[in-house]
């Protein structure tokens, strides 16, 4: 497969079959990941892989307390507060057209809850890891996180299966933190779904949209 071709093929996943991810595939790609660019070659992703009978052990948890007290306080803000146009649009877009696919109308607020509460099931993928950031880092770091990211995504692309990067995961980093065992000057960026995608999901029928060049592009 073409660089081309996985950066083309590639969606955020929200719907899995429950086909396992052997484990060797998982660790081939992260350890080729790890050519990854980064700021002064830090290589600061910390990488914690949950999969099978762990996962559904952390899912079984994490169940419990999201229908308890519905999460815990995020430890960064994923979105900036007052989010200014353009970028508030292209947020919300992508929204309205996940939820038309789903066919849960802008008035179901339970509908788009119970939709959401998916994050926290993996999406029904039978593997997924989670991402650490020593505390002392800055922007800089969380960007290479970015690129490390990336790159993992496209080659599991080139392996068959596809994935979901979940800021959402967020919402749970003390239950993450304590049951991957994480070291408290670390702090949890972000999960991502692994997995074979169920095609027929009508969620996966979603390919977002992407500005056109003359809103972000400039030759000079």
């Amino acid at each position: 497969m073409k660089v081309s071709e996985a950066v083309d093929r590639r969606i955020s996943a929200r719907a899995f079959l429950k086909d396992p991810v052997p484990r060797e595939v998982i660790e081939r790609v992260l350890l080729r990941a790890a050519r990854a660019p980064s700021g002064g070659n830090l290589q600061p992703w910390l990488i914690t892989v949950v999969q099978d009978e762990k996962l559904e052990e952390l899912l079984a948890e994490v169940a419990v307390k999201l229908e308890a007290t519905g999460g815990e306080t995020m430890e960064y803000e994923v979105y900036p507060p007052n989010l200014h146009e353009p970028y508030r649009s292209r947020r919300f877009g992508v929204g309205e057209a996940m939820y038309e696919l789903l066919d849960i109308e802008r008035a179901d607020k339970a509908g788009r809850l119970r939709w959401f509460a998916n994050n926290y099931r993996m999406f029904g993928a039978p593997a997924g890891l989670f991402v650490h950031v020593d505390r002392k880092m800055g922007a800089p770091q969380w960007s290479d996180l970015g690129m490390y990211l990336q790159t993992v995504m496209l080659l599991f692309q080139e392996e068959g299966y596809d994935t979901c990067a979940q800021e959402a995961w967020g919402r749970f980093y003390s239950t993450v933190d304590a049951f991957v065992g994480a070291d408290p000057q670390t702090m949890l960026f972000c999960g991502m779904a692994i997995g074979k995608i169920d095609a027929q999901h009508p969620v996966n029928k979603l390919r977002s949209a992407r500005a056109p060049a003359e809103e972000w592009l400039r030759f000079m």
